[in-house]
């Protein structure tokens, strides 16, 4: 691949934003950095803009003003946009970014996941593409190359297990935020990092799989593997399986989604196959982890469900990293949420409707545990 690319980067100073950077950092012949955004750390996002010569008017701190991400995301000489803005916030320069025919190196799974319709319609005319940036949906999009889409059996998603695979429900009353927030393999953001815990990251990722790869939900399966070696499997008609194997090391999906589909010169999470030692695989207990089984459910029945899941968990993990709700206390305030009827989905309006409302809603539930 010749010349330079040109990187639009939203989430600048978060976990994905800050590795993206190190990866552009070994490739300043390859990659230009012309926009920043972040969501509070001024200091840092300050110190990226004046290491990687990003002018002060491409520079922007608060991503609660969805404008102002969208238009860094329609830049003309943009040619990739990695969106790792956490939460819902990211979905309108999702759709900036496929609008104007961009690649969009997607990091910000609740943008797609919520507002999924919406995003396929612009992704279909707009002309941009999609290169996921999640690990798993990145081995994924690795091991699709191996076959036609017609020739793909089902896709397997690997899961860690998070800090409490294992436990007991009963065992489950008595975990604290400290203890959720100890992932076993991955160092992420809090948000996610409890997403992982609950299972609800993996739920997550399953509809993600079904937007981004034109899989349905049945034939999009979960398997826990607690080594975090094998992100992603696809299973051929012929009975082939395809995997993508590594160390955990997010530069690897992340200088991929960059540069799709050339590969870096850079290794990053390779193997010492004389050291790598056994790799085990699990089914998940839903019982243990009902958000798993609540993705599923959402998932199949579309509409507004995927952007009423997201909304809800959003409100209840904040609640739960605040202390005013239990771990359990996730899955109850998204399971009732959920109850009470998720809409449909055909336009912005609708998407932002339908997360108002599951916000509002999860806000009531939160408040009257709270209170209890």
């Amino acid at each position: 691949m010749n010349g330079t690319t040109n990187v639009v980067l939203l989430g600048s100073t978060g976990s994905i934003g800050t590795q993206a950077l190190d990866v552009i950092a070994s490739h300043r012949d390859r990659y230009h950095v012309v926009a920043l955004a972040a969501g509070r750390n001024e200091e840092l996002l300050s110190q990226q803009a004046a290491a990687f010569d990003v002018p002060p008017d491409r520079v922007h701190l608060g991503v609660d003003t969805p404008d102002a991400l969208a238009a860094l995301a329609a830049l003309p000489e943009a040619d990739v946009v990695l969106n790792a803005v956490v939460g819902f916030a990211g979905l309108p320069a999702t759709l900036a970014a496929l609008t104007h025919g961009k690649r969009l190196a997607l990091a910000n799974k609740e943008s797609l996941i919520a507002g999924g319709p919406v995003v396929a319609k612009e992704r279909g005319s707009g002309g941009g593409e999609i290169v996921p940036v999640d690990s798993e949906h990145s081995a994924i999009y690795q091991a699709l190359r191996a076959g036609a889409p017609h020739e793909v059996r089902r896709i397997l998603l690997t899961a860690s297990g998070g800090p409490f695979r294992g436990k007991s429900p009963a065992e489950l009353e008595r975990v604290t935020v400290a203890d959720a927030l100890q992932h076993p393999t991955w160092t992420m953001g809090a948000k996610i990092t409890i997403d992982s815990s609950t299972l609800m990251n993996k739920g997550l990722e399953v509809i993600e799989a079904h937007e981004l790869f034109g899989v349905d939900f049945d034939r999009v399966e979960v398997v826990v593997h607690p080594q975090s070696i094998v992100h992603g499997m696809v299973e051929f008609t012929d009975g082939a399986t395809v995997a993508q194997l590594s160390q955990p090391d997010m530069r690897l999906p992340i200088g991929l989604a960059l540069g799709a589909p050339h590969r870096l010169g850079q290794a990053f999470g390779a193997i010492d196959w004389t050291r790598l030692g056994t790799l085990t695989f699990e089914t998940p207990d839903l019982e243990a982890f009902p958000c798993l089984g609540l993705a599923y459910a959402a998932g199949r029945a579309g509409g507004g469900a995927p952007a009423t899941l997201s909304a809800a968990n959003e409100v209840a993990v904040e609640a739960f990293l605040g202390g005013r709700i239990p771990w359990l206390g996730i899955a109850a305030v998204v399971e009732e949420v959920m109850q009470r009827g998720t809409g449909n989905v055909d336009d912005v309006a609708d998407v932002l409707e339908a997360d108002r409302l599951a916000r509002e809603r999860a806000r009531t539930a939160v408040e009257r545990r709270s209170a209890a």
